[in-house]
């Protein structure tokens, strides 16, 4: 009797191999966060994304009055920190940040009391345990929707500085939330930068690592796939394939297609227009 012949079995398993796949490529950076100052405190992370904002300068006139310049659009780092439990929350505090100027730190901070006056001047129906919960909807809908949901912030020279949400409703614009904010101190603002500075470079570490593993697995299991990869970066030789020829039959033409960005491209100066009409 002929014995069935058994299945070819691949090594490794494929599930062992998925295991060793998602090993490889996830990063685990909870020990490098849990150095942010932030955090010293005992406060913990809710949100933290970057937000296109308009950033705009005011500056005071002879008369007295505060006018403001025209923004820029730039992209800030919102950090929201909560510090107790959900239910029964002491402080919120929200941080900014910008990868353009490693200086600019600006903290808003919150207690119930203090809301209780917010929630009357700007008529709010939430209550403070709501409060995080409809920051990080208005900021998340400045970055799905940024055409209709505005953030601008707006510097003052004096350190102090305004978020205004604005909903772009077509025919107006609706301030939805407005939140004070201060420059830190220059001792916060340098633990901050050391942070950020540390964090990189042990990020960049873990990576190199976990690269260096990756080739070894790869010059063990699969050495012309590591020479395949190595070589992606060398000048490839020219292709030997003809010019294609243009047919009059078919209405084409001999001249060259226009240059990219010869269309009706649009950047992010129109959407910073669009913003131009909200005066705060």
């Amino acid at each position: 009797t002929k014995m069935a012949a058994s299945p070819a079995v691949s090594w490794p398993p494929a599930e062992h191999a998925g295991d060793r796949m998602g090993a490889l490529t996830h990063f685990d950076f909870s020990a490098i966060d849990e150095m942010d100052p932030a955090l010293s405190s005992g406060q913990r992370v809710a949100y933290d994304r970057e937000v296109p904002f308009e950033l705009r300068v005011a500056s005071s006139t002879r008369a007295g009055d505060t006018e403001q310049e025209v923004g820029t659009l730039e992209a800030i780092k919102v950090k929201i920190l909560t510090l107790g439990e959900e239910e029964e929350l002491s402080r919120v505090q929200i941080e900014l940040t910008s990868e353009a100027d490693l200086f600019f730190h600006h903290v808003h901070s919150m207690d119930a009391r203090a809301f209780r006056a917010v929630q009357d001047t700007q008529k709010l129906m939430v209550d403070f345990a709501e409060y995080p919960s409809v920051l990080v909807r208005m900021l998340n809908a400045c970055i799905r929707e940024p055409h209709t949901h505005l953030a601008v912030l707006t510097l003052g020279a004096d350190g102090r500085s305004h978020l205004d949400i604005i909903q772009n409703l077509q025919y107006k614009f609706v301030e939805l939330l407005s939140i004070q904010f201060v420059e830190s101190a220059e001792d916060v603002i340098r633990q901050a930068v050391t942070y950020r500075y540390n964090a990189l470079r042990a990020r960049a570490a873990l990576m190199q690592a976990r690269l260096q593993d990756v080739n070894g697995l790869l010059k063990l299991k699969s050495p012309a796939l590591l020479a395949q990869l190595q070589g992606t970066g060398r000048a490839s030789p020219p292709s030997r394939m003809p010019p294609p020829r243009s047919s009059g039959r078919l209405g084409g033409s001999s001249s060259p297609p226009p240059a990219m960005g010869s269309g009706s491209y649009r950047d992010s100066s129109s959407r910073a227009g669009s913003i131009g009409g909200w005066r705060g």
